[in-house]
């Protein structure tokens, strides 16, 4: 019992600082623009950084699926198996990244007002979408070893590609926003170089002797991948929805509040992106754990695991509630450059709306992330599409009819809320069939 609470703060703590530090890239856009572009550069960010959102969900689609088989694997002592996963997920995530690199450089435009880019800030999209999307197969590999690595007992490289590639990042948008004064194109070129970065620091674990994974030849057919990238699903649907989302309250808000609207937003939506790497982390972190305790039939341990990580999530949600609402002004200042007093007040009753959903998020997470890793795939689906999708959509167009602006930023609370009920009905639904169950 002593080794598996170690091995729970260690890989919770370090999949954490690791995304603390992988977030800081588009934090770091959006101080940099915010400042040297105004509210006009930090809506068109706001509008571009959804494509994020599909990157990193088609990279942990086949990272966190592909690592949860290898890992389930590696615990029966069935390598050949293992490195198949691995292969198969390698191969996927370099196909798609080419063929979202060939939309980025061909329809940056027409991608750009598809996301809801008009006017002034639309040439400021393109080129950001061009930019960012020529490095795609570099975001979808990064996730891919980030999740292998953990799995391979090696988190703390893995925290180390994520911050990394995330201080890179910092000192790039300095240099090519100021000095060099290349704007947009600057930030967004400074961005996509992160993860490059990030990958030449993973590949220091195929230089180590502890590595074990390896591609291997293999056949892929269309179902294997299916099967492969399941328990990744969730994870994929998180971080998807938070683009779809990005995209219908953006058109919400310029009917609303015009480019103000949109860059309040960016403002509240860069703010819970450092908060929805705590709970990433924490979700990340305590997977290869489950698929560990599962794989090996101790399903005792994994729902140990599970309530002492929903415990902390709670404790997490809490602090991070009350940070925010006695820093609100500050933190709010931080990214409104031009000091404009409207922007500053729409951000600020945005934060202290919007934030009370996480004393929410940490547990949906790790529901959608206990599932996956239990090869309840529907369940974790289920949940992360209502999260993310129906729930989040059907809540911002009717409360923003009903109460405006306030009634959209109350959206996130209650749709978590509401989903966090609807695990907890979930788990007391499936706890049984746990016990039953063959691993893989």
């Amino acid at each position: 019992m002593a080794t598996i609470e170690r091995d729970f703060w260690k890989y919770i703590t370090l999949s954490i600082l690791g995304m603390l530090g992988s977030s800081g890239t588009i934090l770091a856009d959006t101080f940099f623009i915010s400042h040297h572009l105004g509210a006009d550069g930090l809506a068109a960010l706001n509008i571009s950084i959804s494509v994020f959102g599909l990157m990193n969900g088609l990279g942990l689609l086949l990272g966190v699926g592909g690592a949860t088989h290898y890992a389930i694997f590696r615990s029966q002592q069935r390598e050949k198996e293992a490195n198949r996963a691995f292969t198969a997920s390698l191969v996927a995530a370099l196909t798609l990244g080419v063929c979202l690199f060939t939309v980025g450089q061909l329809f940056p435009g027409p991608l750009a007002q598809v996301l809801g880019a008009s006017g002034d800030i639309l040439p400021m999209c393109t080129t950001y979408l061009r930019t960012i999307l020529s490095f795609a197969p570099c975001f979808l590999l990064n996730h891919l070893f980030m999740c292998f690595l953990r799995n391979d007992d090696n988190p703390r490289l893995a925290m180390a590609v994520m911050v990394v590639g995330s201080l890179s990042n910092i000192v790039l948008d300095y240099l090519f926003i100021y000095p060099l004064d290349m704007g947009m194109f600057g930030a967004a070129l400074a961005t996509g170089l992160a993860p490059a970065i990030g990958l030449a620091t993973a590949s220091i674990h195929f230089f180590t002797r502890a590595h074990t994974f390896h591609p291997v030849p293999i056949s892929i057919r269309p179902s294997h991948l299916s099967n492969l990238a399941a328990p990744g699903l969730a994870s994929f649907v998180n971080e998807l929805s938070s683009s779809v989302v990005l995209v219908v309250f953006n058109l919400l808000l310029v009917q609303m509040s015009g480019t103000l609207g949109v860059a309040a937003y960016g403002i509240v939506a860069n703010l819970a992106l450092i908060v929805l790497a705590v709970f990433t982390g924490l979700s990340q972190g305590i997977q290869p754990l489950l698929s560990r305790a599962y794989g090996t039939g101790h399903v005792d341990q994994a729902l140990h695991l599970y309530r002492k990580g929903q415990r902390l999530a709670l404790a997490v949600g809490l602090s991070i509630v009350s940070i925010a609402y006695l820093a609100t002004p500050a933190l709010v200042a931080c990214f409104n450059g031009d000091q404009d007093p409207t922007l500053q007040y729409l951000a600020e009753t945005g934060v202290r709306i919007y934030f009370i959903g996480f004393l929410f998020v940490g547990h949906n997470y790790l529901a959608a992330a206990f599932f996956s890793t239990t090869e309840q795939a529907r369940a974790a689906f289920s949940l992360s599409f209502f999260r993310g999708c129906m729930g989040i959509l059907g809540a911002a167009c009717l409360f923003s009819s009903l109460w405006g602006m306030p009634g959209l930023w109350a959206a996130f609370p209650a749709t978590e809320l509401a989903t966090a009920g609807l695990s907890l009905v979930v788990m007391a639904w499936k706890k049984r069939a746990l016990y039953q169950a063959e691993p893989c």
